[in-house]
Parts: C-alpha cells; sequence; structure tokens
C-alpha cells in the first residue's frame, strides 16, 4: 500500500486514483505523485537556486563594470595629476624630453597603482613611458585629447587591453604640447575580480542552505496541515466538504477555545442571524443570546439542548473537536425547532422565574435591617412578577423580638408598585390581622403555603373584612392576588402579597410555587434581620446602662461630651470623668477592640476596675500596670478561650489634672495621644509615652507631666473618630487639628459639636467616644498653706491660723469642728512621719484639709477598745469630715479629709472625750 494511500485509511477516507485507474506515471521533473509540501519543497529549492544563481552574476558583472571603473578613475588621477606638475611644460619643450620626462614618469609609477604611464607629443609619438623599449613608439587613439580632450576607455590593442585614460598637457595659452597616458591592464582587473569569486561563491552557498532549510521547514508544517495527500484529493476534500457543510439543512458551529468561531455554514448563519463579517470574531460580540455562548463557552458537552435565538427555538448539540483530529475547540450543530413554538413561553418564564430567584438570593438580605429587607423582596417582585408588592410584618419582629403568639397585628413594612397611585394602606399602617377569620392568609398560615386568588371580584371572604378597602382594589383595576406567609424556622414572621392588575393576566399555581420559594428565601434574610435588631439592641441597652449618665460635679474643668456606637454593631469605647481628691479630677477615654456583647461587657468591666483604682488615688502609670495586671489576670482564667473571647486589645489613656497648680499628668496604653487646644488657638498633639494595649504587658508604663494655662482644652477621643475606610488616621488627626483650631474660643459642648459635624462619618464601622474638657484653675485667695515643725507646739499655731482663715472665707460656723481636725492629723504627722510636714486648705466645692510629711506609713481607722489609751483620733476625723483618705506622692503622703459647706458638723461632748489627748489650745 502506498504512502498517501494509508494516509487516506488512517484518515478515514477511501483512497484516491488521481488517473481515474492505477498509479499514474511519474514525469521527469518529479512533481506528478508528490504530496502538496513535496510540490511545495521542490518548487522552493527550484526558486532559490535560480534566485541565487541570477544573484551571483549579477553581482559578478556588478562587480567588474565596479573595478573597470575604478581603475579608470585612478588612471585618470595620474595622468591628470602628472599632466599638471610644476616644470612638466618646461620639460616638453626642452632640447631632450626623453631626459627630462623618464625621471618624472619614473617617480610617478611608484605608488599609484597604474600599470603604465606615458608621455606623448600631440601625434602619438613616446617621450617616456614606464617601458623604456616602448620609446619613440607611437601610441594609437590618441586624437581626441590632440584636439584638447581628456577621456578614460576601456583599450584594446599593443601592447596590452588596459583600462586607461589620455590627457592633454596644455601651456599658458591652452595649446596643447603633448599628452599623458596612465592605464591599468584588463589582467590586473581580472586579478582584483577573482579575488571577490570565493567570497560571492561562499554567500550564494550560505543562502542557498538557508533557503532550502526554510522551504523544508515550511514544508514540514505544510505536511502536518495537509497530512501528506496530494492536491487532487485536496480538491475533492474540499468540494466534498463544501457540498456537505452548505447544502445540509443543519447549522455547524466551530469555535476554539479561546471562544474565536472558526467556522459557520449558511445554515447556521441563518438561524443565528450572524453578520457578515463573523468568521474569526469572538462570540461575545456576535450578538448572541447570553445562555447560547454560556453553552459554547463552556466544557460540558449536551445533546439537543433548546435554546432561543431570536424568534426560533433551536436545538443544540455541542461536542469536544480534540478527538476527531485538528486544533482543540468545539463544535455545535443546530437544528430549527420553531415548531416547537408553544413551548418556548414555557420555558421562557421557566428560565425568568429561576434568574429571578437568582436575583433574590443576591438582593434580599443585603442588610440587617428588617424594614430595609422587607423592601428588598418587594423590590425583587415588582414589577417582573407582580404589579404591586405588599409586606407586612408582625410588631415583634418589627423591634426584633421573637413572635410570641399572643399579637397579630401586621404593621405594613414595605409597598412597591408600578404606579404611584395605588390603593393600598401606606408604609407604617395596620393591616389586617395576621389569622383573622375569613383573609386570605388564615388557610396558610398552618402550613405555610400560600393562598391563590386568580379573581378577586369572587374574593368574599376579603370583601367581608374589609369592604372599603375591597371596593378600592376593586376599583383600580387589580384583579388577582397571591398571599405568602413568612415563616422561618416555623415561626410566623408576617405576610408578603403579590398583586396583578388589568392587562398582566392571573396568577396560576406556578406562580405560586415561585411566590412560595420567594418568600421563603426572603424569610430567611428577615429573620436574620430580627436576630440581629435584637442582639444589637441588646448590646446597644448594656452599653448605654454602662456608660455614664450624668457627669459628676467637680470644679477643675468645664466638660462636654459625644457618644455614638457604630450601626452595624456596637463597640467597647468607653470615656469617664471621676473626681480626685484634692479638687482634681481623672479624666479616662478606653477602646476594647472588638464589637458586640462581648466588647460592651468588657468595657464595664475595665470602667468598674479604673473606678476603683482611681479611689487609691495612684499616679496615672501605677493605675495603668493595675489595670494591665488585672486584663492578663482575666484573661489567663480561660486560657483555651472556651469562657469568651478574652480581652486582649483594650487600649486606655488615664489624666488626672490638679486645678491648684495647673499640672496635668497622663499615662496611656496603646491609645491615641490627646489634643490640646491652648487658649491662643494652637493645637498640639502632646508627646505621651506610649505602652502596648492592656492584657499584652512586657513594658512598664509612663507618665507625662504638662503644665497648662487656664483655658486650655483637653480633647480625649476614640480612633473611631480619626480613622476611616477611606481615610488613614494621620489624614483624621490632622482633620481634627484644623477642626479645632477653627473652634478654638468655643465652649466645650460647640467643640464637640463641630467636630461632629465635621468628623463624624457616613457609615459608622466603630465606635465614636469624644470628651472635651476646658481646664480651669483654682483662685489663689482660696489656698491657704502652712510649713510645720516637727514640735507638738506647733499645732496651736496652725489651728489659731485655720481659724483665722475660715473667718476670712466666711467660714467661721466650721472652725471649730476643722480644727479638730486638723488637730488630730498634724499631731498624727509628728508623732509618727517626719519632716517635712505641710497643711493645705483648699475653699472649694467643699472645705478640703491636707496634711502631708515624708513618710509613707498610712493611718488605719479602728475600732478602739474600752481600754485603749488610744486609737480614736481617725475615728474622730470619720465623724467630722465627709469623706477623708491617704493618696502618696514621690515624697511621701498626703491625709486628706473634705467638709461639706452645707453641713457645718459641731461635735458633741462624747466625741469630745473620745480624743487621745485634750486639745491644746
Amino acid at each position: 500500500m502506498s504512502g498517501r494511500t494509508a494516509r487516506s485509511v488512517r484518515a478515514g477516507r477511501p483512497p484516491v486514483d488521481l488517473a481515474g485507474g492505477g498509479r499514474s506515471p511519474r514525469h521527469w521533473w518529479g512533481l506528478r505523485g508528490r504530496s502538496v509540501a513535496g510540490q511545495v519543497l521542490f518548487l522552493q529549492v527550484v526558486v532559490a537556486v535560480l534566485l541565487i544563481v541570477a544573484a551571483a552574476v549579477g553581482v559578478t558583472v556588478q562587480t567588474r563594470s565596479d573595478t573597470e571603473h575604478d581603475a579608470q578613475e585612478r588612471s585618470r588621477a595620474v595622468a591628470v595629476a602628472l599632466a599638471r606638475s610644476p616644470g612638466f611644460v618646461t620639460a616638453l619643450r626642452s632640447d631632450d624630453p626623453t631626459a627630462a620626462l623618464q625621471p618624472y614618469v619614473a617617480a610617478a609609477h611608484e605608488g599609484t597603482g597604474v600599470d603604465f604611464i606615458a608621455v606623448m607629443e600631440t601625434d602619438g609619438t613616446r617621450y617616456a613611458d614606464t617601458d623604456p623599449r616602448l620609446i619613440g613608439e607611437r601610441a594609437e587613439d590618441v586624437g581626441r585629447a590632440a584636439r584638447g580632450e581628456a577621456y578614460t576607455e576601456i583599450y584594446e590593442g599593443d601592447p596590452s587591453d588596459a583600462a586607461r585614460a589620455v590627457v592633454p598637457v596644455t601651456d599658458g595659452r591652452g595649446v596643447v604640447v603633448g599628452l599623458v597616458a596612465a592605464g591599468v591592464t584588463l589582467g590586473t582587473v581580472g586579478q582584483a575580480l577573482a579575488g571577490q569569486i570565493p567570497l560571492i561563491l561562499v554567500s550564494g552557498g550560505v543562502a542557498l542552505v538557508l533557503a532550502v532549510g526554510s522551504a523544508a521547514l515550511v514544508s514540514r508544517r505544510l505536511r502536518r496541515q495537509t497530512r501528506g495527500i496530494g492536491p487532487t484529493e485536496m480538491t475533492r476534500m474540499y468540494e466534498h466538504h463544501d457540498a456537505v457543510l452548505h447544502a445540509v439543512r443543519e447549522g455547524v458551529l466551530i469555535v476554539s477555545d479561546d471562544g474565536h468561531l472558526v467556522l459557520a455554514n449558511d445554515e447556521a448563519r441563518r438561524l443565528l442571524e450572524l453578520p457578515e463579517d463573523c468568521d474569526g470574531r469572538h462570540i461575545t460580540g456576535l450578538g448572541l443570546d447570553s445562555a447560547i455562548v454560556e453553552l459554547l463557552s463552556s466544557e460540558r458537552s449536551v445533546t439537543d439542548e433548546v435554546h432561543l435565538a431570536g424568534d426560533r427555538l433551536v436545538a443544540v448539540n455541542t461536542r469536544r473537536t480534540a478527538p476527531y483530529g485538528g486544533p482543540s475547540g468545539k463544535v455545535a450543530t443546530l437544528r430549527d425547532t420553531t415548531e416547537l413554538r408553544s413551548l418556548a413561553g414555557t420555558a421562557e418564564v421557566a428560565r425568568e422565574r429561576l434568574k429571578l430567584l437568582h436575583e433574590a438570593g443576591m438582593r434580599v438580605g443585603t442588610t440587617l435591617n428588617v424594614t430595609r429587607t422587607a423592601e428588598e423582596l418587594a423590590d425583587v417582585a415588582v414589577p417582573r412578577f407582580a404589579d404591586f408588592a405588599t409586606v407586612e410584618l408582625l410588631d415583634a419582629v418589627m423591634r426584633g423580638d421573637e413572635p410570641s403568639g399572643a399579637s397579630t397585628e401586621l404593621r405594613r413594612a414595605a409597598l412597591r408598585g408600578v404606579r404611584e397611585d395605588h390603593p393600598f394602606h401606606p408604609v407604617g399602617s395596620t393591616v389586617a390581622p395576621f389569622a383573622a377569620p375569613g383573609a386570605p392568609s388564615a388557610p396558610g398560615r398552618a402550613d405555610g403555603h400560600a393562598v391563590l386568588e386568580a379573581d378577586l371580584t369572587a374574593a368574599h371572604g376579603r370583601q367581608a373584612l374589609d369592604p372599603a378597602g375591597a371596593e378600592q382594589v376593586l376599583a383600580y383595576g387589580i384583579r388577582s392576588l397571591i398571599s405568602v406567609p413568612l415563616q422561618a424556622r416555623g415561626i410566623p414572621l408576617g405576610l408578603a402579597r403579590f398583586w396583578r392588575a388589568d392587562g398582566s393576566g392571573p396568577f396560576d399555581g406556578d406562580d405560586v410555587t415561585f411566590a412560595e420559594e420567594l418568600a421563603a428565601r426572603a424569610a430567611v434574610a428577615i429573620d436574620n434581620a430580627r436576630r440581629f435588631t435584637r442582639e444589637h439592641t441588646m448590646a446597644e441597652v448594656l452599653q448605654r446602662s454602662l456608660l455614664p449618665h450624668v457627669l459628676p460635679h467637680q470644679s477643675a474643668v468645664d466638660v462636654a461630651y459625644r457618644y455614638l456606637s457604630a450601626q452595624a454593631r456596637v463597640g467597647g469605647d468607653w470615656f469617664d470623668v471621676i473626681p480626685l481628691p484634692g479638687a482634681r479630677v481623672a479624666l479616662v477615654v478606653g477602646d476594647v477592640v472588638g464589637h458586640g456583647m462581648h466588647a460592651a461587657a468588657t468595657m464595664g468591666r475595665l470602667r468598674t476596675a479604673v473606678h476603683n483604682f482611681s479611689t487609691l488615688d495612684l499616679p496615672p502609670d501605677e493605675l495603668l500596670t493595675h489595670l494591665d495586671e488585672l486584663v492578663s489576670g482575666l484573661d489567663q482564667e480561660d486560657p483555651d478561650g472556651r469562657g469568651g473571647e478574652g480581652i486582649t486589645g483594650a487600649t486606655c489613656l488615664y489624666a488626672v489634672y490638679d486645678p491648684v497648680s495647673g499640672l496635668c499628668s497622663m499615662a496611656r496604653a496603646g491609645h491615641l495621644a490627646p489634643a490640646l487646644v491652648h487658649p491662643h488657638g494652637a493645637v498640639e498633639f502632646p508627646d505621651v509615652p506610649v505602652a502596648p494595649p492592656l492584657g499584652l504587658g512586657g513594658l512598664p508604663f509612663e507618665t507625662a507631666e504638662l503644665h497648662l494655662a487656664e483655658g486650655t482644652g483637653i480633647v480625649l477621643y476614640t480612633d473611631g473618630l480619626v480613622e476611616q475606610r477611606d481615610r488613614d488616621i494621620d489624614a483624621g488627626l490632622e482633620m481634627l487639628r484644623s477642626t479645632l483650631a477653627d473652634s478654638s474660643g468655643a465652649s466645650p459642648e460647640e467643640t464637640c459639636e463641630a467636630v461632629f459635624d465635621r468628623m463624624l462619618p457616613a457609615h459608622r464601622r466603630d465606635d465614636v467616644a469624644l470628651l472635651v474638657a476646658r481646664t480651669r484653675l483654682l483662685d489663689s485667695s482660696r489656698v491657704a498653706d502652712w510649713d510645720v515643725p516637727r514640735d507638738p507646739a506647733a499645732v496651736g499655731t496652725v489651728r489659731n491660723a485655720c481659724s483665722r482663715q475660715l473667718a476670712a472665707w466666711g467660714l467661721d460656723e466650721m472652725a471649730f469642728a476643722t480644727e479638730l481636725v486638723l488637730s488630730e492629723l498634724i499631731t498624727n504627722a509628728i508623732r509618727y512621719g517626719s519632716e517635712p510636714i505641710h497643711v493645705r486648705l483648699l475653699y472649694e466645692r467643699t472645705l478640703i484639709c491636707e496634711v502631708s510629711d515624708g513618710s509613707s506609713t498610712s493611718p488605719h481607722l479602728r475600732q478602739a477598745a474600752i481600754t485603749d489609751e488610744g486609737g480614736r483620733g481617725l475615728f474622730l476625723v470619720a465623724q467630722l469630715a465627709r469623706r477623708w483618705g491617704t493618696r502618696y506622692t514621690p515624697a511621701g503622703k498626703v491625709v486628706w479629709t473634705e467638709q461639706s459647706l452645707a453641713d457645718g458638723r459641731v461635735p458633741d461632748l462624747a466625741l469630745l472625750a473620745a480624743l487621745d489627748e485634750p486639745i491644746e489650745p
């Protein structure tokens, strides 16, 4: 079997007899019987050889011509140079021209590259020549030069063939007095050409090898693509292919793997209404239906899958082309099944319903808001399924509560329609009870199925329930209704109703099934929103209950605050204003990382802990250290996180302001630095040392001390104010700086308003806490202090000075009790403390007495026995003062008391008897 016949058999084609019977004889040129690839290779080699030979001949001829021309030009240059050389005319006219001119010729011959030089009379007789034997001989064909014309030529004759130049020699008057001839023999020209022949041959050979190699590569690729068949067989195959492809009444498409149309027959173009220039274009740009494009782009193979193509129904079959040879792709056949048009409507409706259900899954439940979810359900249904859609929910569901079944009152949550002038009750109104007798939804409540009322004119139960409303609906032209109970986890949530008016055809059984599926998906989203609303409300209530409701009374600063929780889930931000002894005040702001109930509860625990630690009157760094240890301990109680989420991630800033000295001490744990608004309007963020957030440990906390002028604004805030998704924290801080600078002269309340108006984001992803305090300084006239020597006799002196100061303040009625308190405190400092001892009185909202000494030993209140001689002094102090306590300083301690200005307590005789010793006068 021949190679071509074998290839035809492998390809599934019968062998072709090109001559009509038997093998055709081969001609001498060998083209007949060859494959298309072989013929192309042979012809390419022949053409390449001819082109290379022609090129070599052309190059040779051109090279010889160039060489001869170069020889002529060189000869002319030598002859002209010799004829115009100085003294040459004189030599010609000398008595012995030969003797005078021969040196000229010999010198000119050296290094000029010409083969001969001759100097002649005007008649051609040689005076001098490079070959002395030719002197006296007469040169031929020099008449033109004798007439004054210089010329070059290829001379053939004696003594040798040459490329020569003949130049006349003229005197000063222009008379020709002699001739100069120079030339290069043609033998020398031939030698120069012979030196270039190998290069021409090598170049031609290389070109021939490259041409044959490229022809072989092209032939090899062509052989693969034509499968080695001959031209006659290819012609017959194309004719058969063309006849079958375009004559059959079935569309054929071939699409490549990258989605480009490779082939489309006439029937496919007709069925799909393809443009004329569709070949090679991507299928997405041919105006095909999206379903057909998706099918042709997918990897699946289908059989008789029906699709719409314009106003036709086509049955599509698709298969991969790879198993059958050729490039990988997909072939599709299409049959016109327009006779099944009656089924097209059903298929289209079913597909549209599937699209609508898919769209409902994407559009319903995008937010965790109950009302918005109900509106999304109505938006999906109108106008593609119904002309009007209403959604009514139970009041408990609207509030986020679990429906208890006690109340069946429905409230309209959403209403959508193709027209605005609808006859329905507006959103927010109360509609028919959920299970009212005779209501269209009542039969479907138990099993959750929808109720179809194809003709509302026959719905007597509705007309009996709401005659006025039913009449308005019917008068408007609404004729069909589907009512679907909304249920999730078996819990009734409300009712969805879909209405159709005249011109939109009544609902049928298939519509009921679709309405139930649509309502079921929406009910899950509504229930999720309800449960989130409940959780959010509970967390917000917890959060609000743990935050300060009313700021305490104090005179150190003027304070205003703002607090807004996140819109999605509440967080753990908090703030506080805590009065401290000595007319001081503590300003606190903190943030617990996270959201929800856990964050709110954690915030409450930390706020309580800060209050408890502040009663110890600790410096800010020590207070944060205790708070950090508390958080670490709480996390270690549940190392595996089984009982909660842990507290790690909380931040806090604690500042203490003293209105007597104007000193503000602050420390922070992972929190943003405060902003200071100075009285002259400058805004700065002080460099307060920052430590890791609470619970991480590892680094000590540091306190920064700032002396603030009266009227300085202290602005504490959380990151929710300055950091947003579309704005980094540096830009937020700069905006805060600008806002505070613009409102530098405003009150704290006005500053809060200005900051929130400009910086509050439209959608709050985090809580926002803002605390603005403006500092005050206590009038120096209301401060009195004395240094006390460590001598019991000094008690009376200080007590008398205290009495005079109280009289100056108009507090005479408090003098006796205050003298008793100071006597006891000073006596204890003298007995048990160390120097220096100092007494200070502050006349503020209360009368504050402070006795400081250099000892760190703290007095303790105890119950003295009847036989004890001492131990009753602090008991007396506790009875006379509203509050008392001890705080530690770097130099020792301060024992302080606060007495109410309106109280004016006076001890009785029993209390006087309880003193450890008599009070000195």
